[in-house]
């Protein structure tokens, strides 16, 4: 839920790849499934304890939700509910403006929502308030969570990002699963494949690919 990378594959076709950062405490995710949500079949891993998810796709779109908005916040519990329901509540929208309208944001812990369609969209909701943003999906792009990386080393995973891009000018789904799973300068605790010991790690790899109208999720622990 920690690091997202965007890579359009021409002819709207994407990569939309995450590393899932955690508690190694935390139980496994189960394998990307197939479930009957508000009678639409929705993909995704789901999370044992809160029976959500941060990142789901359906015939039309995929969503990614990495841990807080604009900046770092203290966690301040109790919340209404748990932030990986939210990406199951997105689907109950037509579009991201929508959602960004009409969502009941109030008591949620703060996070960054990343959308897929026409236009890369990006919700950031903390304490302060909610944002809305669309980018240009022609254009790769990668999110870092504020929760967890200071300023300096967000941009930091840009410009490896970009180096990446460089270096891998036609990416691939494997050169992207690479990228994530080695992207960094030997720093442990901020690679793209992080690890803080028994605080948090990167507990698996998320990858959605999207080809031609179908879309195939994997789910690969590490």
């Amino acid at each position: 839920m920690c690091v997202l990378t965007y890579i359009p594959t021409g002819n709207d076709n994407y990569l939309l790849t995450n590393n899932r950062d955690e508690s190694p405490t935390r139980p496994s995710a189960l394998s990307p499934a197939q479930y009957l949500i508000n009678e639409q079949a929705i993909t995704f891993p789901k999370d044992p304890l809160g029976g959500g998810t941060w990142i789901a796709h359906n015939n039309e779109k995929s969503v990614v939700l990495l841990n807080g908005g604009h900046t770092i916040h203290t966690h301040k519990p109790p919340y209404r509910q748990s932030r990986g329901l939210v990406v199951l509540d997105f689907f109950q929208f037509e579009t991201p403006i929508e959602f960004y309208e009409k969502f009941e944001f109030e008591g949620i812990e703060p996070f960054t929502l990343v959308t897929t369609g026409k236009t890369i969209s990006e919700i950031r909701w903390d304490e302060d308030g909610k944002t809305f943003k669309e980018f240009d999906s022609s254009q790769p792009k990668i999110w870092s969570s504020v929760t967890l990386y200071t300023p300096a080393i967000i941009q930091k995973r840009e410009d490896w990002f970009l180096e990446f891009l460089n270096q891998n000018p036609f990416p691939t789904k494997e050169t992207a699963l690479d990228f994530h799973k080695n992207g960094g300068d030997g720093d442990d605790s901020n690679s793209l494949k992080m690890n803080r010991g028994e605080v948090v790690k990167t507990l698996g790899i998320s990858q959605i690919i999207s080809h031609n109208g179908n879309k195939e999720m994997t789910y690969l622990p590490v």
